[in-house]
């Protein structure tokens, strides 16, 4: 798929702009603070309707403005589509060719969009509801149902702890009934996670070993926040995941909140057996997280039929020549790509070949 054109109006920085972006790569280079990094955010919102760097909406609205609009003309392998995200202090909506979708579960996956970023190296070293956005924001953009499933779970979350937080036995019944729709959606949730990381670890494994010249064997693992057979049938997960509901219900009244489910799931990525949060150099951690990342253009090339937009947001300058050499042969020619530096040296223009530059000032972009 490729991104042939987006259209700004007073998001973040940008109060107006109109870019032709066709080019199988493009590169746009400029000072710190001047809307590279915005630009990027803008075509991820377009295609998953959320900030990669904020869960606060109203940060994306230009100062003083009402609303943001962010439209994109994408070219895919079955026709053009000309979307549309706006934002306003009331919420957002989304439209494909002119016609507002319902449900952004409905529009999600117009546009495939994957970003590599510096702080990236955190999935790695980070928190696990890093890792577990992770997996949301790919499963939700490669399978929409997943989003629909995800969000019908965190309404039932939220409704049972509010339960838990002010409890009295004359609630048992409705307890009951939020157990089994949070075992319902959860489980789901946990199958559908154990499918995606058992097709993204083939995928990661062999990339990782082509970057360690097969010194090293990276393994990602599942850990959900109880024992589950894995590649159980969901009834078989509905039954395990209702009998550890019982098993801690106690502790759950005591602490007033949920202590089991996939709200509480973490990964592991482990490097020779070890985990690389605890016993991983950075350069380990930097090269299980780009193998993530790589992994996922193919995992999504592999479900939708179509490579997605691949965004660089100032790595290339943070990887050594090794690594920065992989990741240019992985998009060079078959990727539509966006990259960001402060510098065009700093990318090596001799190894991405032919690239349309320009020039970001003061939230103004222009073509060299």
């Amino acid at each position: 798929m490729i991104l042939k054109e987006i259209h700004l109006n007073r998001y973040r920085n940008y109060d107006r702009l109109s870019l032709r972006t066709d080019h199988q790569v493009n590169l746009f280079v400029g000072a710190n603070a001047q809307g590279k990094t915005n630009l990027l955010e803008a075509i991820y919102v377009l295609a998953l309707t959320r900030s990669h760097r904020t869960h606060k909406d109203k940060e994306l609205i230009a100062w003083q403005a009402e609303q943001a609009i962010i439209e994109g003309g994408v070219e895919r392998d079955l026709g053009r589509l000309l979307l549309q995200v706006r934002l306003s202090q009331h919420g957002k909506k989304a439209s494909i060719n002119g016609l507002e979708q319902r449900k952004l579960s409905q529009y999600i996956g117009s546009l495939n969009a994957v970003m590599f970023a510096p702080e990236d190296l955190e999935i790695v070293k980070g928190a696990p509801g890093i890792r577990r956005r992770f997996l949301d924001v790919e499963l939700g953009q490669v399978y929409p149902i997943y989003l629909y499933h995800l969000t019908q779970y965190q309404k039932v979350l939220a409704q049972r702890n509010n339960m838990l937080k002010n409890w009295t036995p004359s609630g048992q019944m409705m307890m009951d009934i939020w157990d089994e729709q949070l075992a319902e959606y959860g489980s789901k949730i946990i199958r559908k996670r154990q499918q995606f990381i058992t097709q993204l670890q083939g995928w990661a494994q062999e990339i990782h070993a082509g970057i360690t010249r097969g010194e090293e064997q990276l393994r990602i693992v599942y850990r959900p926040s109880f024992e589950c057979e894995p590649g159980a049938d969901e009834p078989v997960l509905i039954n395990q995941f209702m009998i550890k509901l019982s098993q801690v219900k106690d502790q759950e009244y005591r602490r007033g909140s949920c202590l089991i489910g996939p709200h509480r799931d973490d990964l592991a990525l482990l490097i020779d057996g070890k985990d690389a949060f605890a016993f991983g150099s950075q350069g380990q951690q930097r090269t299980a997280a780009l193998s993530l990342k790589l992994a996922e253009l193919e995992l999504i090339r592999e479900e939708v039929g179509e490579y997605p937009v691949l965004l660089l947001d100032d790595v290339l300058s943070e990887l050594d020549r090794t690594r920065q050499s992989l990741l240019i042969d992985t998009f060079r020619g078959k990727v539509q790509t966006f990259i960001t530096a402060t510098g065009i040296e700093s990318v090596g223009p001799d190894k991405i070949g032919e690239a349309r530059l320009f020039n970001v000032r003061e939230g103004s972009v222009t073509a060299v």
